[in-house]
C-alpha cells in the first residue's frame, strides 16, 4: 500500500493524535507544521524501523574515529613544520 502524504498544524496534530496515529498504522504520514513552517512528520513504527535500517549501524562518532584513522597522515600534512620558517614577535 503506498503511504498517503498529509500537512496538518501542530495544533490539529495536538487535538486529533489518536486518529492520527490510526491513520499512521495503516500507511499514512503526516507532515505537522507550527506556523506554516514544517517541523516534524509522523510515520508508522514499521516504516521509522525501515528508516533506521538504511542507515548505517555504526553512528557518528564512530564516522568520525574511523575517518580520523585513515585520514591522520593527510591531517599531519595541513600544518607547516618546517623549522626554518620566519617569525615575527612584537
Amino acid at each position: 500500500m503506498d503511504a498517503v502524504d498529509k500537512a496538518v498544524s501542530l495544533s490539529t496534530a495536538k487535538n486529533h493524535l489518536a486518529s492520527l496515529v490510526q491513520a499512521v498504522e495503516t500507511g499514512e504520514f503526516f507532515h505537522i507544521s507550527r506556523h506554516g513552517k514544517p517541523v516534524a512528520v509522523l510515520i508508522s513504527e514499521q516504516a521509522y524501523s525501515s528508516l533506521q535500517g538504511h542507515q548505517s549501524k555504526r553512528g557518528v562518532w564512530s564516522a568520525i574515529a574511523n575517518w580520523r584513522a585513515v585520514a591522520t597522515q593527510e591531517i599531519k600534512a595541513w600544518r607547516d613544520r618546517s623549522s626554518d620558517r620566519e617569525v615575527q614577535l612584537g
